[in-house]
């Protein structure tokens, strides 16, 4: 599937490739490298590929992953059929940098399982052609071609998805980040006002955490963090989204969930370890934002801090 936040992204991208292969071919149908070039098949694919290409530029923000697959498929096929038709041995390697092109893009764009099934149907469409090619006198080269393409899909897909990782996990955690956390919990309350299930955003902020800094060091506090967050895993259900808001301070998304329900969970969550937290807890309402949520829920979790050290004042 293609990465969701990046949809629009990927199909310029996939513009310009759609673009460019349909200016090659129209220059290698003026320019044919041999009597029997198929020219007539240069002009179509070029043709089509300019406008598929400013087919997608204009559709781009409502260019969804299967238009996405669809697209590399036709130019999957493209390839093998102009595999197929070339004249000579030199144009069915030069079907090689396009092949590369469509490996880098779908190792950067879409997920990994989805970019080694097209990189392997491209190898195979592709070397199907070749094969069933009146030309011969290019198997090394040919061989060469596809263990290229193959690795640098491979690579590509690999480092696209460490990258994706890192923007979207803290680090120290191994929870969502904020940016992260707000993308899902956003889809959430889209579900949520729109089907009216109950939704609950729940703020968490640990109590003297400076104090565990500044008496055993930030290491000390970091391996806190790390205690608590794992704790609280083993409680969460798999539907809800934990996240660092930022510093000691922590985000809940509770899906299908009620206050009743959410003060019953952050009970439990309390007894996975011993440090204490002050929390904040809001419940979505009809027409509600993201930021109006997480306003209440700060404001709860303030009152909440307010009402702790009082009563850690009144023990005094």
């Amino acid at each position: 599937m293609v990465v969701h936040a990046r949809q629009s992204t990927a199909a310029y991208v996939l513009a310009l490739l759609f673009g460019a292969s349909g200016l090659l071919c129209l220059v290698g149908a003026a320019y044919p490298m041999a009597p029997d070039t198929p020219v007539v098949l240069l002009c179509v694919l070029g043709l089509v590929g300019l406008a598929a290409g400013g087919t997608l530029c204009a559709f781009a923000e409502r260019f969804g992953p299967l238009a996405t697959h669809a697209a590399i498929a036709f130019v999957t096929l493209a390839i093998g059929v102009l595999a197929w038709r070339s004249a000579t041995a030199l144009g069915i390697v030069g079907l090689g940098p396009v092949q590369l092109a469509l490996a880098v893009y779908a190792g950067h764009f879409l997920t990994p399982a989805a970019s080694r099934g097209h990189v392997l149907a491209v190898v195979a469409v592709s070397s199907a052609g070749a094969w069933a090619a009146a030309p011969t006198g290019f198997l090394m080269p040919w061989i060469c071609l596809v263990f290229s393409v193959v690795l640098l899909g491979e690579v590509q897909a690999r480092l696209a998805e460490r990258l994706r990782t890192a923007a979207r996990i803290d680090p120290l955690t191994g929870v969502a980040n904020r940016r992260a956390w707000e993308d899902d919990a956003g889809r959430h309350l889209a579900r949520a006002t729109r089907t009216g299930e109950p939704l609950v955003i729940a703020l968490l902020d640990l109590d003297g955490f400076k104090q565990v800094n500044d008496r055993h060091g930030h290491a000390a506090g970091d391996a806190l963090l790390r205690e608590l967050t794992a704790g609280w895993r083993t409680r969460l259900r798999r539907a809800d989204s934990l996240g660092r808001y930022g510093g000691d301070e922590f985000v809940l998304c509770l899906p299908a969930t009620d206050e009743a329900g959410a003060t019953e969970l952050l009970a439990q969550l309390a007894t996975t370890h011993r440090a204490s937290w002050s929390t904040g807890v809001a419940a979505v309402e009809p027409q509600d934002t993201l930021e109006a949520v997480l306003a209440r829920a700060d404001a709860a979790l303030y009152a909440d801090k307010q009402a702790r050290r009082e009563a850690v004042a009144a023990l005094r």
